[in-house]
């Protein structure tokens, strides 16, 4: 594919799934929202990777009616296929999710093994459930310092009048109200990343409340033999720490952990460079990306 920007729309049932892809080199798929997380990556990484960035029906355009059938994780990676092919991503991609678009990304995979060269977790939890929730939760109670836990309270504060003003942006404003818990920087101000994209609240209520706290990622794993990195930020208090994965790390065939030291949610954005040169060598490492000169 050429180096410059390709941009559009793919119709998946009643969503308009938008797609930027940027950069050059080896393919990834970046699964998410194609207008939130193209400003996530730095530049310099487009210099050695063709990213792909791909909405999912939660911040996908809504063109119609749709129904619970339409909310599944199954149809998310249904739709991560027939975007891969309408990409004409012919090559084994590179497969990378952020947050609980990790899960997407593992899935996928299992799902579509010839499709996938390897896959890339980042700021991933092994699940949303209670027992994993309560890990982030004594991780934010023993390990923060009270001024990150003040500006935390401060911002929380102002979060039921947030809501109830602007009823339809609750999940951008509770994102927002999170900063001590999913920055390096507490009082970092994510608002400009948002611009921008839709998002359906059924979808993400559906997928986020009730698919991710449910979700057994160790379901399948033994069968997977695409190498996976996982990358978490040290500061990231949204979801489990890493000390959480300890029980299906012995499920993976081919995992390589890193731990960001001045990162929280997101480390692409918080830790470029270092960022970069994880995945580069990672991909490297695994003979995936070619070797210059």
């Amino acid at each position: 594919m050429a180096a410059d920007r390709l941009t559009g729309t793919l119709q998946r049932g009643p969503f308009a799934l938008s797609y930027a892809v940027e950069g050059q080199g080896v393919p990834v798929l970046v699964v998410g929202s194609a207008v939130y997380y193209p400003r996530t990556f730095s530049a310099d990484l487009r210099r050695h990777l063709r990213l792909a960035f791909v909405d999912h029906r939660g911040y996908g355009r809504a063109t119609g009616t749709y129904g619970a059938e339409d909310m599944t994780l199954d149809r998310v990676i249904e739709d991560m296929e027939a975007l891969r092919r309408h990409l004409d991503l012919r090559e084994r991609v590179v497969v990378l999710g952020h947050s609980g678009h990790g899960y997407m990304a593992l899935e996928y995979a299992k799902r579509y093994p010839q499709a996938v060269a390897a896959v890339a977790l980042v700021g991933t939890g092994p699940s949303h459930r209670p027992e994993h929730m309560e890990q982030a939760e004594r991780a934010w109670d023993e390990a923060v310092c009270p001024e990150r836990k003040a500006r935390s309270a401060a911002d929380m504060s102002g979060l039921a009048a947030a809501v109830e003003a602007d009823p339809d942006n609750r999940f951008v404003t509770f994102c927002l109200r999170m900063a001590a818990r999913s920055w390096f920087d507490p009082a970092y101000d994510a608002a400009p990343l948002w611009q921008g994209v839709d998002v359906n609240l059924p979808v993400i209520d559906h997928l986020w409340g009730e698919t991710f706290r449910d979700i057994d990622v160790g379901a399948g794993l033994p069968d997977l033999d695409r190498p996976v990195l996982l990358a978490l930020g040290r500061f990231d208090y949204l979801v489990a720490p890493v000390e959480a994965w300890a029980p299906y790390r012995p499920l993976f065939r081919d995992l390589t952990v890193r731990v960001f030291e001045r990162s929280g949610h997101t480390p692409q954005l918080e830790e470029p460079a270092a960022f970069d040169a994880v995945l580069l060598d990672w991909l490297g490492a695994k003979g995936l990306l070619p070797v210059a000169g």
